[in-house]
């Protein structure tokens, strides 16, 4: 498939470590004097695995989009350090970093006045890539996507909320990255598209294995795509990281239990066995999500 021979000359999955990362707004930060203004992320540190899903999870404003944010130094940190196997990424140059990372919003971020083509193909083309060969990777995204090719003419706002979202990813991928940032990607969709979005994620990530960072405040969907979750309080501190299934197992604290509703008595996610597999239900007995072990293997 042409689309796994570009990927294996692309940019390898990384590592990526956060560092004592401290992010502060305001006046006070900037100038580094007077009252230190409250940290939106106060000394955050983890290692995510390359290959890996590793979802950010938690409420609006506890600051998992702004420590996003500092690994394509959209957010430069007040203190701390984000490496990319073990480099520094303050040394090196903003502009070339962002354009070797994919990035996915929550509302595409479509350029309106290009058609779907010329969307995908940008950074490609601002990278130097051969137009001919910019246009085929992107064609056999829209492949991978369950894209229509005749869409490919088509602009932003001809577009459905599913479609867009989709066009958002294979532009993200467009340049092979190694890293996949994604911010909220399908909370814009209704509930149907959105799992279909988050079934046709993790087929790609089978594909591709991308070391993928996903931002989200829905339990739901950080148990259906996240290889590890990390639990964030305000000002991104770590409430718990694990996978679904020690989330759920041994909740660390009464915000945990809260935050996942398994105090809810409407909700309640526990465990069950369904058709032999282990499976996150709901208080009514509905399946929110499938768990795996360390080792991807269902268990």
């Amino acid at each position: 498939m042409a689309v796994e021979n570009a990927t294996s000359a692309a940019h390898a999955a990384v590592t990526i470590e956060f560092d004592h990362v401290t992010k502060r707004y305001g006046a006070s930060a900037r100038a580094g004097r007077g009252p230190a203004a409250p940290a939106a992320v106060d000394s955050f540190s983890a290692t995510l695995p390359a290959g890996s899903v590793t979802v950010l999870l938690g409420s609006s404003g506890c600051g998992k989009t702004t420590l996003l944010r500092t690994v394509n130094r959209m957010v430069e940190p007040t203190s701390g350090r984000v490496r990319l196997d073990g480099e520094d990424i303050h040394d090196r140059n903003p502009v070339a970093l962002r354009r070797s990372i994919g990035y996915v919003m929550q509302n595409a971020g479509l350029l309106p006045h290009r058609r779907v083509l010329d969307n995908i193909t940008l950074v490609p083309s601002l990278n130097g890539a051969d137009r001919a060969q910019a246009v085929a990777r992107a064609l056999e995204l829209m492949d991978l996507l369950g894209l229509d090719r005749a869409l490919a003419r088509r602009y932003p706002g001809q577009l459905s909320g599913g479609q867009a979202q989709r066009v958002g990813v294979a532009r993200a991928l467009a340049a092979d990255p190694g890293v996949l940032l994604m911010d909220e990607p399908f909370g814009a969709v209704d509930p149907l598209v959105r799992r279909d979005l988050q079934r046709e994620l993790g087929r790609i990530q089978g594909e591709l294995a991308k070391t993928i960072v996903f931002v989200t405040h829905d339990v739901d969907e950080a148990l259906a795509l996240g290889d590890e979750i990390i639990l964030l309080r305000e000002g991104a501190q770590i409430a718990q990281r694990g996978t679904g299934r020690q989330l759920l197992a041994n909740p660390a604290d009464d915000f945990v239990v809260r935050f996942l509703g398994l105090d809810d008595a409407n909700r309640a996610l526990h465990l069950a066995e369904v058709a032999g597999e282990r499976v996150v239900v709901d208080r009514s007995g509905r399946a929110v999500g499938r768990l795996e072990d360390s080792e991807g293997n269902r268990p």
